[in-house]
């Protein structure tokens, strides 16, 4: 069975490819169902753009290599897309923009989209080798129980990361990208809460509040969430893409506000109390209450000196933590690293040194911050080496 292009993975960057491609394209993915991480995305929304993305909401060895297809199709492309296609949907926080309905909306464009192209899609099928002989790629799959060899002149590695096995997700671009010369990045779960040992603070499990969390030289200034393990939320997730082992994170419990200042017109106000209801007053009381016993805090605040409330508001808003791990590739939302840039075109996607090759997506080294940054990628990358497949076809395929 002879196709112009295969793509393996149904994900958003393959589905958006084949959206694109022209020719005679086939999809293949192992799940019963196309997009099932866009499925589960954003609470079943779909968090599937941001408004301000950019070059700079990405991490990779060549922070340059996205600016091209983010800028040949951009969130404002997307947007016209879900315009095309009458899906309804409002902005959250930050730019974030998710589905009013529900995130199967997104899929189903999706799959129009692709049937428009002609494109094939074969769900329920698993990639059992690839090879290349005589500028022919030969897929041999498994589906229905039955072998069967397919041959392409373009094969696109849209198969993701490692993140969230549950779902199926393994290192399978990874394999076929050493398989053919390409070189991988150290690989790492992304977005994802932060473990601390012996649960420190399983008391505090479901207490929220803004923070500024800081790794580094970079921050976010986002809620961050006490949880059985440790620490998850917005501002955790962010900062997560650029922790490394054994490293101490810092946290700004008061970030909107000069702590030092509030302490000193507490002190004023409400003389009288003691330290722990004024922490009650600032922190959820949980937290407080635990703040108050690890910085081992007594005696009422009119009792305090200046260098004393001076040293509390720095304890609190330079909090040095150390995590002992993430949760894994289990929650992770995305994987950090990938298929080297420096093997691929940043206009094409294509394999620089394997013809026919194609990387897009989560597979390679570029990852997108929380908030609709990643699924921009995806779009982004699976246009750009759409578009240069359909390019390069055959005017007889094309």
């Amino acid at each position: 069975m002879d196709y112009n292009t295969v793509i393996l993975g149904a994900g958003a960057a393959g589905l958006m490819c084949a959206a694109h491609c022209k020719g005679k394209t086939l999809v293949l993915d192992h799940a019963k169902n196309p997009g099932e991480k866009i499925r589960i995305s954003g609470g079943g929304r779909c968090n599937f753009t941001n408004l301000y993305a950019s070059h700079e909401n990405f991490i990779s060895q060549n922070p340059h290599f996205c600016k091209s297809a983010l800028s040949r199709y951009s969130q404002w492309d997307f947007l016209e897309l879900i315009a095309k296609h009458n899906i309804a949907y409002h902005e959250k926080t930050l730019g974030q923009l998710f589905c009013d309905n529900s995130a199967k909306d997104i899929i189903q464009m999706l799959l129009d989209e692709m049937k428009e192209s002609g494109a094939e899609l074969w769900t329920q099928t698993n990639i059992l080798s690839v090879s290349y002989s005589n500028d022919f790629y030969t897929v041999e799959i498994e589906r229905a129980g039955k072998r069967r060899e397919i041959r392409c002149t373009n094969l696109v590695l849209a198969t993701g990361g490692k993140s969230i096995p549950k779902m199926g997700a393994t290192g399978l671009a990874y394999d076929i990208a050493r398989q053919f010369g390409l070189t991988l990045t150290d690989v790492r779960p992304a977005l994802v809460p932060f473990t601390f040992p012996e649960g420190r603070y399983k008391p505090l499990a479901g207490v929220s509040l803004p923070v500024r969390i800081a790794s580094g030289q970079t921050q976010f200034e986002e809620a961050m969430l006490f949880t059985h393990r440790g620490l998850s939320g917005p501002a955790v997730l962010q900062i997560s893409s650029y922790w490394t082992e054994g490293a101490p994170i810092t946290v700004n419990l008061s970030p909107t506000s000069d702590l030092f200042e509030t302490l000193r017109q507490k002190r004023i106000s409400d003389g009288r109390r003691n330290l722990s209801t004024i922490m009650a007053q600032i922190f959820p009381t949980r937290l407080a209450d635990y703040l108050v016993k690890e910085l081992a805090l007594h005696g009422n605040i009119a009792d305090q000196s200046d260098a004393a409330l001076s040293k509390l508001a720095t304890q609190l808003t330079q909090w040095q933590l150390t995590p002992s791990g993430t949760e894994g590739y289990r929650t992770a939302e995305v994987t950090l690293g990938g298929i080297s840039t420096d093997n691929l075109s940043s206009k094409t996607m294509q394999a620089k040194n394997q013809p026919g090759l194609y990387v897009i997506g989560e597979a390679v080294d570029v990852t997108g911050w929380l908030g609709g940054f990643n699924f921009q990628w995806a779009w982004s990358s699976g246009f750009a080496a759409g578009q240069a497949i359909q390019q390069a076809l055959p005017k007889s395929a094309a």
